[in-house]
Order: structure tokens, then sequence, then C-alpha cells
């Protein structure tokens, strides 16, 4: 009976969200309040129900109602509890429940806090998200029922797929989702507004709270999932360039330019053209990774569908989403003219270098990703494209970005000085190359593409530490109460720019050391055998069987010593789990500040040994640790109060914009 109320609710909320879709926009086109006034009710309505179907089928999964197909080929009664809840999502179906729930979120959060936007831009904005939801709860209905049932019922379902049985499941899928969706906020706004053919500063303001909100979950999101990665496919990396791995980079990308973008727009009223594109292509490529993960295209750990007419459906709703707002933009864009002229040495000129850089680099992520889809759709040769190919075409683009994120950011608006912005920057300068230089003098000359690696690094952090100093006062000799006194008049937007761009530094630096100074150790290993890993001596102490909740595994253990001192046991795990009938393989890793001892135990050998994988990766937490910084830097400035969601722009708050065509 509770499945029945969760589909019904489903049926209703498609219903909520054709009302939503409609009305309001028709509202606004003829200035009707009671129209207008539909879309917060619905929207408010249309999470109520979805909320009402997802935790149905949550329902589902906690009680094992193996009558649901859905639950049958996913879940399994000995299975731990924290997977069967995350397992609601672990799957196809589940999964679009999860991304419908969080559309409706956003749209019932824009209903609820968006009070300092004009009702008629509202009800667009709403009425677009609400079309957004159509499309994929008719998806969900007609192609990929979550509460299809049995009959008869089986008395055990089929499990999950055991890589995804670990706690990273709960976390990563959820953040993603958010980031992704989330997206889909900031193209209502950019399509609200070019149906009424206004873009300014106050649009701006609107719209940079909801990006930045997606931004900080996306990049949780793809932290969690590298770090899943890491630990649990036993691989030793923490990016393989997998394309379902690129499809959650470039809307991170886009979605960055799009903040910095948003910046000029309501600061100097210019790139508002560009601005409203990026909109639009930071969802777009969501939809895009949607498109890769459920169409069948791909054969990958995260790809869920192989339905072809799921794809064909999914390729329907991107196709109308993407061509409908780009025709759209082509319409109003030549009547989007920038206000702001700006030297190219400037504020402006920085942060469109940055855009530039950014969008460059998500196409480049995109053409190594569909290339090779595309050449075999067309009959051509089955190739991959791998880490050669973007090392070789991202990694250069992300080098003169990150040499002018510290200048930029302090070039004035309109007209900047470098050569003074370059004498304030004196002390980063100086410890970037001293930085570089301790580097080799540590390495021979070979290493010198990761001396520059470091120094990128050192310089980002150094040039945000250096401004921030310079903003609070800091000089010889030091007034304390002076410091204190800007540090507190200083905006949570600034305090977390200078994080996030430490953040970035901070992750470039883990990405260069743990590439560069990478030892990995492949060998046979008996019983009581010894062997050394970057001055570890690590012995390997043999196999036990050990009993799992829905598993049995072989675990290996190692002792590593250095010097004779005990510095930590390691067990390395091969696991079976027999409803799935899949082996997994858990590494063991010792985590410091510092480095990462990552061992993994693989098969036998005919003379009684086991081959092992042994792993030394510095400064590797420094990589997540980063995109942590990054994260909490969009909170911080997420609370400024210039940037909290519906806190009104005192002077235009109850400007009305003008209806479409006006």
């Amino acid at each position: 009976m509770i499945a029945e109320i969760g589909h019904y609710a489903l049926v209703l909320a498609l219903g909520m969200a054709l009302v939503q879709g409609t009305f309001p926009f028709w509202g606004a086109a003829r200035r009707d309040p009671v129209l207008v006034g539909l879309a917060c009710p619905t929207a408010l309505a249309q999470f109520l129900f979805v909320s009402l179907a997802f935790g149905a089928l949550i329902h589902a999964y906690v009680t094992s109602d193996f009558s649901l197909a859905n639950v049958a080929q996913n879940s399994a009664v000995e299975k731990p509890m924290i997977y069967k809840i995350s397992g609601t999502w672990g799957n196809h179906e589940g999964s679009l429940v999860l991304w419908v729930w969080i559309l409706a979120l956003f749209g019932a959060l824009v209903a609820a806090l968006g009070s300092n936007l004009p009702p008629a831009f509202r009800a667009r904005v709403l009425g677009v998200q609400a079309l957004i939801g159509v499309g994929f709860l008719a998806f969900m209905l007609f192609t990929s029922n979550p509460f299809l049932r049995l009959d008869p019922a089986p008395l055990d379902g089929r499990g999950l797929n055991p890589i995804l049985q670990d706690p990273g499941l709960a976390m990563h899928p959820p953040l993603l989702y958010l980031g992704y969706v989330g997206l889909s906020t900031a193209y209502s706004f950019a399509v609200a507004a070019l149906i009424e053919g206004r873009i300014d500063a106050t649009w701006a303001r609107w719209v940079r709270p909801w990006t930045l909100m997606a931004w900080i979950v996306l990049t949780l999101g793809i932290a969690a999932g590298s770090y899943w990665a890491y630990y649990e496919l036993g691989w030793g990396g923490w990016w393989f360039w997998d394309p379902v791995e690129n499809a959650s980079l470039m809307p991170w990308l886009a979605a960055t330019a799009l903040l910095h973008s948003a910046i000029v727009v309501e600061k100097r009223d210019t790139l508002k053209s560009w601005t409203i594109l990026l909109a639009i292509l930071a969802f777009s490529l969501s939809l895009l990774g949607t498109f890769l993960v459920r169409s069948g295209v791909l054969t990958s750990v995260h790809a869920f569908a192989t339905d072809p007419a799921r794809g064909v459906f999914i390729l329907g709703l991107l196709t109308v989403a993407i061509g409908g707002s780009l025709v759209l933009y082509a319409w109003r864009a030549p009547a989007m003219q920038g206000g702001g002229v700006f030297a190219p040495i400037s504020r402006e000129g920085g942060l469109l270098l940055n855009n530039l850089l950014l969008s460059t680099a998500a196409a480049t992520v995109l053409l190594g990703t569909l290339y090779p889809l595309v050449l075999d759709t067309i009959g051509g040769d089955k190739i991959s494209v791998g880490a050669p190919f973007f090392n070789a075409t991202f990694v250069p683009l992300m080098v003169p970005l990150l040499l002018a994120v510290p200048v930029g950011s302090m070039l004035a608006w309109k007209r900047g000085d470098l050569a003074g912005v370059m004498d304030r920057l004196l002390a980063a300068v100086g410890v970037t190359f001293a930085a570089g230089l301790l580097w080799l003098a540590l390495h021979d000359f070979r290493a010198s593409l990761a001396a520059g690696g470091l120094a990128l690094g050192v310089w980002v952090i150094a040039g945000s530490l250096n401004e921030l100093l310079l903003r609070l006062g800091v000089a010889w000799p030091l007034d304390l109460s002076r410091v204190l006194a800007r540090a507190r008049g200083l905006p949570r937007s600034a305090w977390g720019m200078a994080l996030a761009h430490a953040g970035l530094g901070v992750l470039v630096l883990g990405i260069t050391v743990q590439g560069a100074g990478q030892i990995e150790r492949i060998l046979v290993m008996k019983p009581g055998e010894t062997t050394e890993l970057a001055g570890y001596e690590v012995r390997f102490d043999g196999v036990s069987q050990v009993q799992g909740p829905n598993y049995t595994a072989q675990r290996g253990t190692f002792t590593v010593t250095t010097d004779g001192a005990p510095v930590t046991v390691l067990h390395s795990e091969k696991r079976f789990f027999p409803i799935e009938g899949m082996p997994t393989t858990e590494a063991g890793i010792d985590t410091t500040l510092w480095r990462d001892l990552y061992f993994v135990l693989g098969d036998p050998a005919p003379d009684g040994g086991f081959a092992v994988r042994l792993y030394y990766n510095p400064l590797v937490l420094w990589i997540w640790g980063g995109a942590l910084m990054m994260a909490a830097a969009g909170v911080l400035s997420l609370s400024d109060r210039r940037l909290r969601v519906g806190a009104p722009r005192p002077a235009r708050a109850k400007t009305e914009p003008a209806p479409a065509g006006a």
C-alpha cells in the first residue's frame, strides 16, 4: 500500500509541475497576480509529493519489500541497514527519484526564500524549474518507474553492487546531485531573464547565491567521489579521467566561471550576455552527465542504465532543454549590450581571462570525453582517451590561470596598475622562488616540472595571504588594534575569496607532490618476508579468513616499522559477496598529514605467496583538504549578508521587471 501511495504521489507531483510550468507563465505575461501567485504554492506542493514518493521508496528498502522490482534487484535481507538506505539511490530508478526530489527542493527554496524577487520574475523562474521537473517526472513514470511490482515476490533480493556498499555512497551521490540539480536554479534565472529581456546588476545579485550553493555542494560531491575511488577501488590513484568523473568536472568548471562572471555583471554591468550563456551551459553540462550515466553509452561503475529507450528519452530532454534555451538566447542576446568599458589590465580583464581559461578547459574535457563515443557511434575504431591527453591539454590551461589568480584579485576595477600590484606581491614572489629552488635542491633537475607545479601552488597560497595581510593593514611596526578593527570590518566574502584561493593552492600542491613523489612496489610476498618502501620496512604477516556481515574475506596483514620502531599495522582484504557473486578489494591505508601508506592484497601465487601492491603517496590528503577549504570558503561567502539568499537589495528590492516584449 505504501508503494502505491508513493507511485500516486509521483503522478500528483507531475500534475503540480504541469500547473506550475504553465499558469504562472501566462499570469506573468498578462500581469495577472492570481495566476502569478500559483507559482509558490504549486512548487511547495510538488516538493511535498516528491518527498512522499521518496520516503515510500526508502521505506520499501528499509523493510526489504521485494515485491518491488527495484528493491529486489538492488537489495537483500542480509545487507546492513546503511546500505539498504543508500541503496535507494544506488540504482537507475532510485537515483532519478533523488534527482527529482532535489529539483523540487530547489524549487521550494526559491518559493520560500525568494521574497526579494519580484513576483512575476519569481513565477517565471519557478515555471522553468517546473518544466524541467515535468521532463524528468515523465521520464521516470513512463520508462523508469521505481514502484513496479513483482508477482510472485522473491524471498530475497539480488543485492547491491558490492563496490557501492560503502559509507561513501551515502554521501557522494546526494552531494553530487545537489550540485548538478542546484545549477538548474541558475539556468532558470537565466531563462527567466531572457524571457523578460532584462539582465542587469540586480539579476547578478539574485543569481550568485544560488549558483554558489550549487558550487559548494558540487565541490564536496566531486571530492567525496574522488576520495571514495581512492580508498575503495584499490588502484592507488585519486582521479582516473573516467568519462563520468569528467561529467562532474565540466559543470564545476562552468559554474566556477559563472560565479566570477556574475561579479563583473554586478559590479560593472558588463559581460551580461556571456554570463547568461554560462548559466545555460553549466546546467546543460549537468544534463549531459545525466545522459552519459543513464543512456547506456558508457560502461562504468557509475553507469546505471542500458535500455536504449531511456537513452533516447533523455536525449530528447537534452535537446529541448539545451536547444530551446540556446534559441531563446540567440533571440535575446543582441539586445544585451554591456554597460561598462574596461582596460585589458583591470579586475574585469582578470576575471575575463579566468572565464576564458575555465571555459576552454571545460571544452577540452568535453572533447576528450565525447570524441571516443562519437567515433564509435559513426562506426569508427574504438579508442580510449585517458590521462596522457588530459594532462597534455588540461594542465597547460591551468598554468596561466594559477599565475593570474593572485594578480587579478588585486587589480583595480576598470583600469589596473600591473606594476604596482607586482610590487605589492614581492613577498609572495620571493616565497614562490624559494619553494621552487628548495624542491630542486632536494631532488634532481629532472623534477623541474614538479618544481614548477610546486611553485604554482605556493604562489597561489602566498599571493592569497599577501593580499589578505595588505587588506588588514599588517605592517611593521604592527598595530594590532588597527589590524583587528580592519578584520572585523572586512566582508565575509573577502575572507571567503582568500580562503578559496588558498584552498586551490593547497589542492595544486597535493596533486603535484603526490604525482611526482608517489612510490609504487608490485611484488609477490610470502608470510614473514620484508621489503622496503620509502624508508619504511614492510613485513607481510600472512592471510587469515574473516566473516563480514554479508561477505567472506581473505585479510592480509602488514606490519610497518622504521629503524625498528613500530609505525602501524595495516589490513587489506579481498572480499567475496555470495548473494551478488562478486569480489571486491579493500586497501589498507595509514594516513598522516604528510603521506599515505596504501597497501593492496592481490591474488595468491603458486609458490604460496601473494601478489601485493604497496604505495607511498606524499601529501595526497592535501588534495581533498584543498577541496574542503574551497567549499568552506563558499559557505563563508554565502554567509555574507550581501549574498545571503533572501537579503534584498535596498535600492531596488521592490522594482518590478518589465514584462516580456516590453
